[in-house]
Parts: C-alpha cells; structure tokens; sequence
C-alpha cells in the first residue's frame, strides 16, 4: 500500500463527544432523516427563513476519511455494510417473506444517508408511470402526473448537478438541457453498440448524478471507478450538499439522534422523541413535521407511535401504512469475449436502453437495459483473494481480468398488499424497539419480464459473440435495493397515506417526502423522483407555514 493511502481501518465516524443534542427551541421544522429528501426540504426551508432541526439516527462521516472507505470497499474482508460503518444491532431487521430480502446491504445510516453509497443514476419516469392503471390496466394511478411533477425534476436535476444529453428518444418531454454534457460512451459500450445496430435495439447516454465538469463547488469526475459505494472526489452528488447548505442557511443537524416515537394528539405531531449517545432522551417540539427515513424507516416509525387515537400506527387510518412495499427486480447477463473489454475502468454506466419500456402493459412490466463498465473481478480484488504470487499472480490476473461483459435490466414491481413492511414482534434493536420486517413479495407480472429481459440480453451477447458465463433471472429474483410504496399517495384517504401534497390524510402537521409515497414503482431509479417530490413538498410546507 502506498504511504500517502489512509490504511482502512483509519476511517471513524465522527464522534464529538461535546456536541449539543439537546432541542432546538421554538423550531418551525423538524426533518426526520439527512438523506436526500430531507436534506432537500431543510435547505429549501431554512433558506426561505424557517428555523430547521433535522435529526439523523447515524453519524457524521468525515470527507478526510473517504479515502480510507474506498480502501475498504476495495478490500474483499470488509463486506458492503463495513464501507460506512454499519451497526448489526442499531441496524437489525428482519425478513419474513419467501424471499429473503438483505436490507443492509442497500442502505446506510448516516448524514446523507444511502446517497453515500448509491450508483449515482438519475432518470425521470415516463408519462405512462403516473398513469400505469389508466394506460397499462394494472396497479395504480397517481394522483399527479408528469405534467405536475416536469418543472420539479428541472429543479432536482440543477440541485443534483446531473450531467446528460437530449439522445434518448424514448424519454419524456423536458424543458431545457441537463445541467452538464453527458459522459462519453465507455470502451465496452462501443462494442455493445455494433451488436445491437444489428438488433435494432437503440442505445443512449445515462443521466448521471456526478459532475462531467466542474459544478457547484465540486470537481469533475477524475475516475476513481469505485463509484459504488465510494466516491472519494465529491464528483458524485451525495445529500451532505444539501445538508451543510441548509445548516450554512442556520438549520441545526443532531446526529446520532434516532427517533424513538412521534407524540401526537388526533390532529397533529407535538414532538419527536429522540435517543442520544449517552442515554438521554429528548422531546424536538415544532410547528411541522417532514418524515424522511426512507421506504422503512418511514413506515416503521409510524408503526412505533401507535396510540389510542392511532392503534394501528401514526397516520395508519387507511390501514395502509407499510403496505405496497416495492422494489426493482434485476436481470441480468454476464459473460466473457475473446478480446478487452476495458472493464472497471469506469465506474458507472455510461449507457442504456428505454426502447422496450412503453411496451409495459398488464402482462409485461416496463424495463429498462443498462450496459455495465464493471462487470467481471477487479484485478485488485482478484490479488486480494488469491493465495499466488510474482508471476503465478500476474499471469492469472493476465488471463481473467479485462475481457468480461455484462448488461443488466431494471424491471418494475408492482404494489401488493402482501408486500410489506412490518414490525418484528420477537426481535429489537440496540434501543429496545421492535425491528422492521421485510415482507417482500414479487408477482407473476415481473417474473415474466425479467425472462424477457433475460431474452433480449441473451440475443445481445450472441449478436456479440460473447460467452455467458451466468445469468441473474426470475429463479432468483435480485432486489436492486429501492425501496417504494409503504406509505403511498393519493387522494382517497381510506385507500393512502399521503394527499397529492405529501401531507399525510391524518395529521394536518406532518409530510412525508420519501419514495415510500410511489403508488407505483416504474423501473426508473427513484433518486431524481424522490428529489423532485421533496422540492415539491417544500413549497407546500412553506405555503402552509
């Protein structure tokens, strides 16, 4: 190891043992959760004047230390929860359905939350996603459409800093260019590309979330490749932007400050009950009080608070609350060509495909492909792991390393009441309170279509003259760790949680900006989804305050 490369081991949490954790007084807001949704809100409302407290179950990371976390993310003793510091008894859960669902491998608790870890990509949905009953004749309608969120996904795309290109013919309509030119095709994209003119199936650039120049007091990507789960450069967006923005505009972040229960009467929420590091329990009194802990946390928060005016949990009238619990299947094909694939010298997908995504109707569900630039072993991780050295070792990694391919495919769930989120009545956590249970079940509908995409990628590899080597299919279903749908939006208070504003139907206090409010899941990742909502959610809290 170099001498100017932090050993991983060096990288802590920031522990400042004399950090005030007591309330914020007279408080306008308090935001539950510092990833991108609610760092978001608190910048929009502590820009607008409001004094913001955002409390956050995890800790503060140092970006001294990001270093030293790619180290571990390189190194195959540390597992994926090891990266940024994951807790097993804080982080305890439970999953209960036929599928087991691995939950800490696609979250981190934390000041930004799982936008530290995340891959980065960001597209908006399609027309017919806020329309899937309407037009597909399957799930659910929204109660907004693209035409209400379009001037939302502007803003979260400036916010974000995304860089993209107008090149994809299969996306809906947008107002004005991405923030930042897209990144070029990779090596290995270029060879997909020749196999698929001879299939007809288009190719596109990737929205990315991570800047092809410098934007917003960050640098342009200078090619790491460990973009999942560190991005040591800052080129990646992570919700820390938004977080030190809002306490640069005079929020107040506590960290390590998990909520225990909302208190409330049948109206409103009167505080957030808060543990500290020392013992301490706090009460966070506000006038408004915005949920943003994810598809899990959020609905096992509101379970936690039941009362008598709420036996089923907070805001839980409608019964609905962990319900609809969603996620996106992956499919995917891997294999081998005779020749460099250039593989792991990008970290992120350079390039993908939409052109069977509006097919989507009851049958099959919308998909969509993406041509990795990571497929295959690291020759890092591949000398890690082995027991060889001097030439032995150079001469395997010769003869396995670079000549991998792979095209994956994201392929949308749809809401099941048997799919959920729930209390564990057996199992608790380090604070005592009962852990969330997974409950996750996938329909016939995405089966049938992570086949298809199977078929597609298959077709693809043989037009290429690759070798599969292995296949992610519907025998075993892979979750792509997006969590949606556990306490989704509409107007029909008996069939939703939140109204089209995202406050819940309930408690006239309280908004959940979270992608726990999709009615549907379509097969977009949900971060510029999610940030859109939150920008939205923030100018009905500021309109109602």
């Amino acid at each position: 190891m170099s001498g100017s490369r932090p050993p991983a081991e060096s990288a802590r949490p920031v522990t400042d043992a004399d950090a005030d954790r007591t309330p914020v007084a007279d408080a306008d807001v308090c935001v539950i959760g510092a990833g991108p949704a609610g760092g978001i809100v608190a910048d929009r409302l502590a820009e607008a004047g409001r004094e913001v407290v955002i409390l956050e179950a995890g800790p503060r990371f140092d970006p001294a230390d990001r270093l030293a976390r790619q180290e571990r993310a390189i190194r195959p003793s540390y597992g994926r929860p090891a990266v940024w510091d994951g807790d097993p008894e804080r982080d305890a859960y439970s999953a209960s359905g036929d599928r087991h669902y691995p939950l800490n491998r696609a979250r981190v608790k934390g000041v930004g939350g799982s936008t530290l870890h995340w891959q980065g990509m960001v597209m908006r949905l399609h027309e017919a996603d806020f329309n899937a009953r309407s037009v597909r004749g399957v799930g659910a309608d929204w109660p907004i459409d693209y035409a209400d969120l379009r001037p939302y996904y502007a803003q979260a795309e400036r916010e974000l800093g995304v860089a993209g290109a107008a090149d994809n013919p299969f996306a809906p309509p947008r107002e004005e260019p991405h923030p930042m030119p897209a990144f070029p095709p990779s090596y290995s994209d270029s060879l997909f590309a020749e196999a698929c003119d001879e299939l007809e199936i288009a190719m596109h650039s990737v929205p990315n979330a991570r800047n092809s120049e410098s934007y917003d007091d960050r640098s342009a990507c200078v090619g790491y490749g460990t973009c999942r789960p560190v991005c040591p450069s800052g080129a990646k967006y992570d919700a820390t932007v938004h977080v030190e923005r809002a306490e640069r505009a005079g929020a107040t972040v506590i960290d390590r400050a998990p909520v225990q229960r909302l208190e409330h009467d049948a109206d409103s929420i009167s505080a957030a009950v808060y543990a500290t590091p020392d013992g301490e329990r706090h009460r966070q009194e506000a006038d408004a009080f915005v949920i943003a802990c994810g598809g899990v946390e959020t609905p096992r928060l509101l379970l936690l608070s039941e009362s008598s005016h709420y036996p089923d949990g907070l805001a839980n009238s409608s019964g609905r609350v962990g319900r609809y619990f969603m996620e996106h299947c992956f499919a995917g094909t891997f294999g081998v060509l005779d020749e460099p694939t250039r593989q792991n010298h990008v970290g992120f997908p350079t390039s993908e495909s939409h052109q069977f995504y509006d097919d989507a109707d009851a049958a099959f569900a919308p998909f969509k492909l993406e041509f990795f630039n990571y497929a295959g072993p690291s020759p890092v991780g591949m000398a890690l792991t082995g027991d060889d050295w001097g030439d032995d070792l150079l001469e395997r990694i010769r003869a396995d390393y670079g000549t991998h391919v792979a095209v994956g495919a994201l392929v949308e769930q749809l809401p099941r009441e048997d799919s959920y989120v729930g209390l564990d009545p057996d199992r608790t956590d380090d604070r005592g309170n009962p852990v969330p249970d997974v409950h996750w079940t996938v329909g016939d509908r995405a089966l049938r279509t992570i086949e298809r995409a199977n078929e597609i990628q298959e077709d693809i590899f043989d037009e290429l003259g690759a070798t599969i080597t292995s296949q992610d299919g519907p025998d075993d279903v892979v979750p792509t760790n997006h969590h949606m749908g556990t306490t989704r939006m509409g107007t029909d208070p008996t069939e939703s949680v939140v109204d089209p504003t995202l406050r819940t139907h309930d408690l006239e206090n309280c908004w959940i900006a979270s992608s726990s409010v999709f009615p549907t899941a379509g097969a977009m990742n949900p971060t510029l989804t999610i940030a859109a909502l939150a920008l939205k959610a923030a100018d009905h809290i500021a309109d109602a305050r």
